[in-house]
């Protein structure tokens, strides 16, 4: 008898099926059926529960481990991103409208935002003010009134000043274009379609715009549009 119970409990010959167990202590192990007990495989040992919570324990602190790790990874990158864009709107304000102008312009607090439809720089703001829109046909500035401000601070540095008559200030100030006949002083390397800054004779900004006249050209002509104003200081306002 007892050969023949030990017989169905290793389920060798056995005409019953060996059923699973599936009761197990808080306490203590179990020994329960596997599948590869159909196959004469004889048991398995159950974890008792403490031991699964233990594995959820580790599964909780790897997810952890790997989050913080891609959290570093990705602030990292951001990083460099943020680096590289800020030293590509620097060379532009370089090239356009002087060397050492960029870092003048845009300091390390500036903001750069992205376009939604193509994903390239679009606006530079510094706080909540707008300082340049980067225009997509050219890939050049477009300043604001607030950047044009700045780079009157940085006058040494920057080449695209067009000085006009205090008489005519109000009217530029109001968006009025400014006309050969108005221009005092103009920078030497402006060209036609460059991005300008207007002044008073105080050095003060009153619009800013797209030059319609070289440098040499103001100088010359007596009449016609000199530069195209985009905003005059009134109209930011």
């Amino acid at each position: 008898m007892a050969r023949s119970v030990g017989i169905m409990v290793l389920g060798f010959g056995s005409s019953q099926k060996p059923v699973p167990s599936f009761e197990h202590s808080l306490h203590t192990s179990s020994f329960a059926f596997s599948i590869m007990t159909l196959f004469g495989l004889p048991w398995i040992l159950r974890p008792q529960t403490s031991h699964r919570n233990c594995v959820c324990t580790w599964v909780v602190f790897i997810i952890v481990v790997v989050f913080i790790v891609v959290e570093k990874q990705y602030a990292y990158l951001r990083c460099v991103l943020v680096e590289e864009a800020l030293r590509r709107i620097r060379s532009v304000a370089d090239y356009q409208f002087g060397k050492g102008v960029g870092a003048k312009l845009f300091s390390e607090g500036v903001k750069i935002l992205y376009s939604r439809n193509t994903g390239r720089i679009r606006y530079v703001y510094l706080g909540s003010e707008r300082l340049a829109t980067m225009r997509p046909t050219d890939g050049l500035f477009s300043l604001s009134i607030a950047g044009a401000r700045r780079l009157v601070q940085n006058t040494s540095l920057a080449n695209c000043f067009v000085t006009v008559r205090d008489d005519v200030s109000r009217f530029i100030a109001d968006g009025g274009d400014v006309f050969a006949a108005h221009v005092v002083r103009v920078d030497d390397d402006v060209h036609a379609k460059d991005e300008v800054v207007v002044r008073d004779e105080k050095g003060e900004v009153l619009a800013v715009g797209r030059a319609a006249l070289s440098s040499e050209e103001m100088r010359a002509f007596k009449k016609g549009v000199a530069v195209k104003v985009r905003r005059g200081i009134k109209g930011e306002s």
